[in-house]
């Protein structure tokens, strides 16, 4: 499916308002999740970092404390009982524990030297050489005063550590001290073999900042004097918590630093190790998440532009075959692949195509039964000497029910007389249509036999009324017979209104009246006439239908015949044509906007010049 994406095309909308959409809020969504994701994978590897380094020093404190339990218990021992034998017998002891070298008790002022024979053999694992105890005193309590930092031999592969304790008197004062040196290999042997050991980076640093241990060769001094801005923001927050760590630039950092204090000793356990190591699983979680990420925006975004391709393909071949319609070309009606509103959308338009083709035929025929109706209507005005005579009919519709015919006749003593016809059937459309051609046949027909006019018109309702009875329409009609030699006018009604008769003598207007019933009412009606009427030059004759006086304009007001009788006298100098098209023009500008409510018929006859068979 190749569909050229325009703005203003639906596929261009349904991208701009609805794909777009979509994606912008998956791809926010998305980034949404990786960073909280991102966060609950960098808590836990923090915390687990924590629990690594606190697992180590927990290890250490273990050591530690058990040596402080010792030494505790040294001075309870020792402490209570007085006796320097018992003493000896205490220190001894506290050598013999796992993990002490040596132990030494020294006193801040001399005594007696007691009795060798008194003195305590040496430890069997020969840890307490040059041990020489000065003697026993009393002492009432004790308290650690320092753990030193590590003590390494010439190799630097045996590492010793000591604990001082001050002995106190009654009064609290110092009388003398207990050191124990304690293996320091043996207790840091376990941290030493944790994993996090194995970190590129790894130190014992003391509460100052002083590399006590480092898996780096050859480091001493303070871990903030080596210049890395992350060993100082290390040491930085070491001096605010007993554990956390510490990110260094970038993402990822370059390194990453964790820190956790030891209960038992004023120490800290910091590993340093690289960022992208230690951010592995994240950064993989990253790529992995990004790429499904991006893989699901996809396949979303390809369901939505394929579905609503499909809609927007449908949718154009419904269209295109709209445009076909437009230019009269009727295709087979569209496959319906759907039950959603662009079905019934699809289901619709052939609907329309079959009733649009129907109305056309419709049309066609319509447009047949007009052109047949206009050719029963006059084509060109009737030549009778003396007179100008003009006529027009304009329907509303396609086919109307008006009428108007010049019917010549012969008349008494070989007279040739004009008939002029105007009618207005019931309605409009094509009943009025065939009902007009019914009563212009029949009138043609009987105007074609002898016989006065109201005479004629009678057998024509007679007819007529046989055809109407069921249906109940109805003709009116002004019958108007002009004698050209002597210029007399002869009239019947039926039912019509009253044709207006100019006079150039005096600029009056009257109508033509005369009793009268409509065409198709009453079968046993007899029309009459009435008394001749002669014409003279100038004079002219008006006979319409009633949709030119009861035409509205916009404001609801009607033409009236006032304005009809006006437009004769402005224009009683111009010929018959001219007065026609004054008065249609007239009520068209009148009307304006308005829609042609009703058929307008109107035929004008005036006398133009001197009667017939009479001198000019």
């Amino acid at each position: 499916m190749n569909m050229a994406i325009r703005p203003f095309s639906l596929q261009g909308r349904f991208t701009l308002y609805l794909i777009l959409p979509v994606l912008t809020l998956l791809v926010i969504m998305g980034l949404i999740g990786f960073l909280l994701a991102r966060d609950l994978l960098l808590t836990q590897w923090q915390e687990s970092a924590i629990l690594r380094l606190g697992r180590a020093a927990h290890q250490m404190d273990m050591h530690l404390a058990a040596v402080k339990q010792g030494i505790r218990l040294f001075h309870d021992i020792s402490g209570s009982i007085h006796d320097d034998s018992f003493h000896a017998w205490a220190l001894d002891r506290l050598r013999r524990q796992e993990g002490i070298v040596d132990a030494r008790l020294s006193w801040n002022s001399p005594q007696t030297k007691p009795d060798p024979a008194q003195e305590p053999a040496p430890p069997a694992r020969g840890l307490g050489h040059g041990f020489r105890a000065g003697g026993m005193r009393r002492f009432q309590s004790a308290r650690i005063r320092e753990i030193t930092a590590p003590r390494f031999d010439a190799g630097g592969a045996h590492g010793t550590i000591s604990m001082v304790s001050e002995l106190l008197d009654e009064a609290g004062a110092a009388i003398g001290r207990l050191e124990v040196v304690v293996d320091f290999d043996l207790m840091f042997g376990h941290v030493v073999e944790s994993g996090w050991w194995q970190s590129s980076k790894a130190f014992l640093v003391d509460e100052n900042g002083q590399v006590l241990v480092c898996t780096a060769p050859g480091r001493h001094g303070k871990i903030s004097d080596a210049g890395d801005p992350l060993e100082k923001a290390t040491f930085a927050a070491m001096a605010h918590q007993t554990h956390g760590t510490v990110w260094g630039k970038g993402y990822p950092p370059s390194e990453i630093s964790g820190f956790y204090r030891l209960t038992e000793a004023p120490w800290f356990l910091v590993m340093i190790a690289p960022g992208r190591e230690v951010l592995s699983p994240i950064l993989q979680f990253r790529w992995a998440y990004s790429i499904a990420a991006i893989g699901l925006i996809l396949l979303v975004t390809a369901l939505i532009r394929l579905v609503t391709g499909r809609v927007a393909s449908e949718i154009k071949t419904v269209s295109e075959a709209a445009l076909r319609l437009s230019r009269g070309k009727f295709d087979d009606p569209l496959p319906v692949k759907r039950r959603d509103e662009v079905g019934e959308l699809t289901r619709s338009f052939n609907l329309m195509t079959r009733h649009l083709r129907e109305r056309l035929q419709l049309k066609q025929a319509m447009g047949l039964a007009m052109e047949v109706q206009q050719n029963l209507l006059p084509a060109a005005p009737a030549c009778l000497p003396g007179f100008d005579i003009a006529g027009r009919s304009l329907y509303c519709q396609e086919t109307g029910g008006d009428y108007f015919d010049y019917i010549f006749r012969n008349g008494e003593e070989g007279r040739r007389h004009l008939c002029i016809a105007v009618g207005d059937v019931v309605g409009h459309g094509i009943s009025a249509a065939l009902l007009m051609t019914t009563v212009r046949a029949l009138l043609r027909i009987r105007l074609d036999c002898p016989g006065p006019i109201p005479e004629a018109l009678t057998d024509v309702n007679r007819l007529l009324c046989r055809d109407t009875e069921a249906s109940g329409s109805f003709v009116t009609l002004f019958l108007l017979q002009v004698q050209a030699d002597t210029r007399r006018l002869a009239w019947v009604r039926a039912g019509h209104d009253p044709a207006l008769l100019f006079s150039a003598a005096n600029g009056d207007v009257q109508e033509l009246n005369g009793p009268g019933l409509a065409l198709g009412v009453n079968e046993a009606f007899a029309y009459t006439g009435v008394s001749p009427l002669g014409l003279h030059t100038g004079d002219i004759v008006l006979i319409g239908t009633d949709g030119i006086w009861d035409t509205r304009n916009s404001r609801s007001e009607k033409f009236g015949k006032t304005r009809l009788v006006d437009i004769m006298r402005r224009h009683r100098q111009d010929p018959a044509e001219a007065i026609l098209e004054a008065v249609l023009r007239s009520v068209e500008q009148f009307r304006g906007q308005m829609p042609q409510e009703d058929d307008i018929t109107l035929v004008v006859l005036k006398a133009a010049g001197p009667a017939a068979g009479t001198p000019g």
